[in-house]
């Protein structure tokens, strides 16, 4: 199925129904039905104003909150977040403006506006004390992501995408709209005439996601609702390997003071790889290393060579030796100056 083969709701369709709609993938994206109130990041998009509108329909109004986030990047941005507000107040729907608590930068800005984004709306979670954290993500931001990241060389995490359930900063994030299209929200919004803005950054050709949003713009036999489909395969195959790491972990591996011991005989190299970026990020947690390049997805392909050739290798801080059937992680020496 192509993107054009899926048209907008018709004007005769009730919000009702979609309102339903939104429930029933809400809690299928919970678990459960939510118990607390849930806070909805709406920045002024069409797609989280849809999302805004469907919680409203769907008879949620008095169990939500919405926070929009100024990263003081664009001068526009205090007046979107401002229209948010407004049009939250209509609605009845307690709005908050979250801005950085400094000047955000780095050599990726879209990175560090995405983390300081994530930081503010979690905190706010919390204050709050809302039960989860939604987001806007749907079947086309699925599909670009899916393919931003195969160019990349990502492996089954990478690929697995957007999850329709995580957790960051110790907040369950939930995306109910992964099964909506870009043109069904943006068909809701003006059906029911909601203010929305179109953010500039969006048609940028400098953004990786612009350029792979227009690909599939220009070809339609790439299929964003197959494309995403494949990326929730992912994302469970992704899962079940999780699964069998947490249980290795407890059966094989070994934690004392800031070493790890964890035995590898027999095992593919998958979970060799996902349990070394374990032990290494234990080893990190536990003599509190500074490591801000290191992540649980960092490659460490040159590292489990090593180790496979019997020889010892050093990453993020963290030296790892081979010893029979078992590697061992702990802090690497310090090294030495003059």
């Amino acid at each position: 199925m192509s993107r054009r083969a899926v048209p907008p709701p018709s004007a005769s369709e009730p919000i009702v129904a979609e309102g339903d709609r939104f429930r029933d993938d809400l809690i299928r994206a919970f678990g459960h039905v939510p118990r607390a109130p849930v806070l909805l990041a709406v920045s002024g998009g069409p797609d989280s104003m849809a999302m805004l509108t469907l919680a409203a329909a769907a008879g949620l109004a008095g169990g939500i909150a919405v926070a929009s986030v100024d990263h003081r990047l664009r001068p526009e941005a205090a007046a979107e977040a401002a229209m948010v507000a407004d049009h939250c107040a209509t609605l009845g729907i307690a709005h908050a403006t979250l801005v950085p608590h400094s000047a955000i930068s780095g050599a990726s800005l879209q990175a560090a506006a995405r983390t300081a984004r994530y930081g503010l709306l979690t905190g706010h979670a919390k204050a709050i004390g809302a039960e989860a954290l939604a987001t806007a993500h749907h079947v086309d931001d699925q599909a670009e992501t899916f393919l931003m990241r195969a160019a990349r060389g990502s492996g089954l995490s990478g690929l697995a995408g957007v999850r329709p359930r995580t957790v960051i900063d110790d907040v369950t994030v939930v995306r109910p709209l992964l099964e909506w299209r870009r043109a069904e929200l943006r068909a809701i919004v003006r059906r029911q005439d909601v203010p929305f803005i179109d953010d500039p950054a969006n048609h940028d050709p400098a953004h990786d996601r612009t350029r792979f949003r227009r690909l599939l713009d220009a070809n339609e036999w790439l299929g964003p609702p197959q494309l995403a489909r494949a990326a929730a395969a992912l994302g469970e195959a992704d899962g079940d390997v999780r699964a069998i790491v947490d249980w290795l972990w407890s059966e094989r591996a070994s934690v004392s003071g800031a070493t790890v011991r964890v035995r590898v005989a027999g095992l593919p190299r998958e979970l060799t790889r996902r349990l070394a970026r374990r032990a290494i990020t234990a080893v990190i947690d536990s003599a509190r290393l500074v490591a801000p390049k290191w992540s649980e997805a960092a490659n460490v392909e040159a590292l489990l060579d090593s180790l496979a050739a019997g020889k010892r290798a050093t990453q993020a801080g963290v030296a790892a030796t081979p010893a029979g059937e078992e590697w061992r992680f702990r802090p690497a020496p310090a090294r030495r100056t003059g």
